[in-house]
């Protein structure tokens, strides 16, 4: 059955008590000017677990109506409008508040999550075009499942908000729902830190983004790091210049890696890279900033690939992952506040522009990191959410983005990674990265499926030319097939003289293959037998299956103990 999400009604939810007069115009800072704008879209799903009844979920809404209406009143520029690119309207019109029923259960949509349609649950759409004039700052979205239980979708303009400042409205109104005490007050200094005097600098970020932009299909896909294979990333990155490296560094040193590997085989040649890493300003600054102040308190670090990715290795990018980041320190914030700042903003504006703007272009990938924000303890009185989600893309126009955000158990990393089709179809075929993250695994087993850690099972990854998988009858058909089978796989390494072999015996496994990565093609056997040829296979080798799909199977269906 397609689920259907029907609008039910449709109101603003204004402040409780009236924006002052001195209050109703709010500049924005200079920094709010040198990003993107659109809406930044984040979806909150908490289950029925206690067995709500209706008259029950009734008063879960208009508390949660109540203490958003209480809250507008600190956080009181959400609750206006946009006015133009300079200014947002406070004129207490409210947030676009909107419900809707859902004709699934929470659990059906959760058990394997279509990432394409989760915008379903937002109040707007959440395209690189933005919040334009006239358009509210804060949209959110209620939607009831069949079962009860809620998803809680949001799009506030980027033009106030980071990732940061968008955590404190989430913890202030869940505070408030909660019947907290400690409620949570925003600090609006951004604008007396950054004002907005050279308005020259926004029309060169525009362009400079605007090199950057693909056209074209994108896709976005999620991959799930969890603490075993994070703690694994983190000790092959570690080296002496970099001897700790961070999860967020390593994570997206292996990920920019692997996504480079991805665009040479879709092209055929290497081309330049570039990295950026948004960079929380609040705690760089001397003195440190409050974490509740509102505003885009980031800036944009980048590096470039300086060798081959296979030449530098983990270890190398890492390095490069943190030199770009550790540039964004003091120094760098007082010259952004000083007499300098438009010559270190045009400085930092180039090194993003100069190389999409030569022959051939450059490859960009966009990091940045919700991790360690607290938006698993978003309340609201409807207990911990059981997952918050970002959206998948659909756009033609779009970046290459990843978004990094804890999973449910605050020791993993979710990967939102949105990249052209055709390289998305090598990427999720990427041995190497499967074997440390589970590709679009349900959040209800998130955090709960254990690693595969055996030392033959990663050793079979080092040099793999030749794999393959022995499975059950394959039916005739199309798109997604359910499967029960036995796997054994065997690999060659260019290194030895015989084949390396594992067995992985009498290991009954459901799997749900994609025909979108692979297609069914006879191989001159019984009608009913098939082989699995991977489209985009490294080598252009012909295999029953890639190593990545037997790894996929096991980190995403059986849990070792």
């Amino acid at each position: 059955m397609m689920m259907e999400v029907k609008v039910v009604s449709r109101e603003n939810i204004k402040p409780s008590f009236p924006t002052p007069h001195h209050l109703r115009t709010f500049k924005l800072s200079l920094l709010d000017q040198l990003i993107p704008a659109p809406y930044a879209p984040l979806v909150f799903f908490y289950p029925n677990e206690d067995g709500a009844t209706n008259l029950q979920l009734l008063k879960r809404l208009q508390v949660l109506k109540k203490s958003l209406s209480e809250t507008l009143t600190c956080f009181y520029p959400l609750a206006g409008k946009i006015e133009d690119d300079l200014t947002i309207d406070c004129n207490d019109e409210g947030a676009c508040y909107m419900e809707t029923e859902v004709n699934c259960c929470l659990a059906d949509f959760l058990s394997q999550p279509d990432l394409q349609v989760i915008h379903r649950f937002l109040p707007c759409e959440t395209s690189f075009k933005g919040s334009v004039a006239g358009t509210h700052v804060t949209n959110i979205q209620v939607n009831i499942f069949k079962c009860g239980g809620i998803a809680i979708g949001l799009c506030i303009s980027h033009k106030i908000l980071d990732g940061t400042a968008l955590s404190t409205f989430v913890k202030g109104w869940s505070a408030t729902a909660c019947g907290s005490k400690e409620v949570v007050y925003p600090d609006f200094i951004a604008t007396s830190l950054f004002p907005t005097n050279d308005l020259w600098l926004r029309d060169s970020s525009i362009a400079m983004w605007g090199s950057l932009f693909k056209i074209g299909k994108c896709t976005t896909r999620r991959f799930a790091f969890d603490a075993s294979a994070i703690a694994n990333l983190k000790a092959k990155a570690a080296s002496n210049s970099v001897q700790n490296p961070t999860q967020v560094e390593a994570v997206s040193a292996f990920i920019w890696k692997c996504a480079m590997a991805a665009s040479e085989e879709t092209r055929g040649f290497t081309r330049p890279s570039l990295l950026s890493h948004a960079v929380n300003l609040r705690r760089r600054t001397i003195p440190p900033l409050m974490e509740n102040s509102i505003g885009n308190l980031i800036w944009i670090a980048s590096t470039h690939c300086k060798a081959r990715y296979d030449e530098l290795g983990l270890k190398g990018l890492v390095g490069q992952v943190r030199e770009g980041i550790s540039k964004i320190n003091s120094d760098f914030i007082k010259k952004l506040q000083g007499d300098e700042r438009s010559n270190v903003i045009c400085k930092s504006l180039k090194m993003m522009e100069e190389p999409g703007s030569k022959d051939g272009g450059v490859d960009y990938f966009g990091f940045t990191s919700w991790c360690k924000l607290g938006f698993y303890e978003a309340d609201f009185g409807l207990g911990k959410p059981i997952w918050v989600s970002g959206v998948g893309s659909t756009g033609s126009v779009f970046l290459n983005l990843i978004i990094l955000m804890e999973t449910r158990s605050g020791d993993g990393i979710e990967a939102w990674v949105t990249l052209d089709e055709q390289e998305m179809a090598i990427l999720q075929c990427d041995m190497e990265l499967l074997t440390f993250a589970s590709l679009d695994p349900s959040p209800l087993k998130l955090g709960n499926i254990a690693a595969v850690n055996s030392p033959n099972y990663r050793k079979a990854y080092l040099f793999p030319t030749l794999c393959f998988a022995l499975f059950s009858t394959v039916p005739d058909c199309i798109g997604t097939v359910l499967l029960t089978y036995r796997i054994q796989a065997n690999t060659c390494r260019e290194s030895a003289a015989t084949d390396a072999k594992f067995i992985l015996t009498d290991i009954p496994v459901s799997i749900r293959l994609d025909t979108s990565i692979f297609r069914y093609e006879p191989a001159g056997m019984a009608r009913n037998d098939r082989y699995l040829e991977p489209r985009h296979c490294r080598g252009c080798k012909r295999v029953f299956a890639t190593v990545s799909a037997v790894a996929n199977v096991l980190r995403r269906h059986i849990v070792i103990t």
